[in-house]
């Protein structure tokens, strides 16, 4: 309690499992990661919402979440793939609800973001065919490899610009993050992933048992 962390778990799978409580000295906040990760930091909640993704897309059922044997595979091309088509989803629920579809610097939710991260190249132009790191792969790459050094991702190959695989501890921080409002909202959009760590979109009516997600 002194320290500020409370334990998730303690298991032969995970050891002993600790997630941060916002006012403990081990939290760690997007300026930390911003320097960690040597990213922009007009960026970070483009960042942000590329760990949100990541968390959803690795666990897209309230079962996978749940079950204790179950692996994630994710792929930088997969997550932004995710985004991007959350992004569509957003713009064309503005647009047939008449809302202002650029809005405001500062407004809260996924509405606020979903333009800046359509804007944004996916790999940006470089004469070596490098992805950026401001591009939205380079920003995706940049927060995997921030999982994989936490010890929540591990990397198994260099496909889709990189192939990852969760672990028994990311499956406990992401059961910890799943009530939040943020996850609920960028579910309830209805875009679901499917194994390969690319994404796809379902009708609304096969997608509504992704809301349970936000309850496990």
């Amino acid at each position: 309690a002194g320290l500020g962390l409370i334990v998730l778990e303690v298991s032969t799978r995970a050891g002993m499992a600790v997630t941060a409580a916002e006012d403990s000295v081990f939290a760690v906040r997007m300026g930390d990661y911003a320097r960690r990760a040597a990213t922009d930091s007009a960026d970070r909640f483009l960042h942000g919402l590329a760990h949100l993704a990541v968390a959803a897309l690795a666990f897209p059922r309230p079962e996978d979440l749940a079950d204790d044997g179950y692996i994630g595979r994710v792929t930088v091309n997969g997550v932004d793939s995710f985004v991007r088509q959350a992004c569509r989803r957003l713009e064309e629920r503005a647009e047939e609800q008449g809302e202002n579809t650029d809005p405001a610097t500062g407004a809260p939710g996924l509405e606020s973001a979903w333009r800046v991260y359509a804007r944004r190249s996916a790999t940006g132009a470089t004469k070596d065919a490098r992805r950026l790191a401001g591009s939205t792969t380079g920003i995706v790459g940049k927060a995997l490899a921030f999982l994989v050094d936490s010890g929540f991702l591990q990397r198994t190959g260099d496909e889709s610009g990189g192939t990852y695989r969760t672990t028994a501890r990311y499956q406990l921080q992401v059961r910890d993050m799943a009530a939040t409002a943020a996850m609920a909202e960028l579910l309830e959009l209805g875009v679901v992933p499917v194994s390969d760590g690319s994404a796809t979109l379902l009708p609304p009516d096969e997608g509504d048992d992704l809301d349970l997600v936000a309850d496990a």
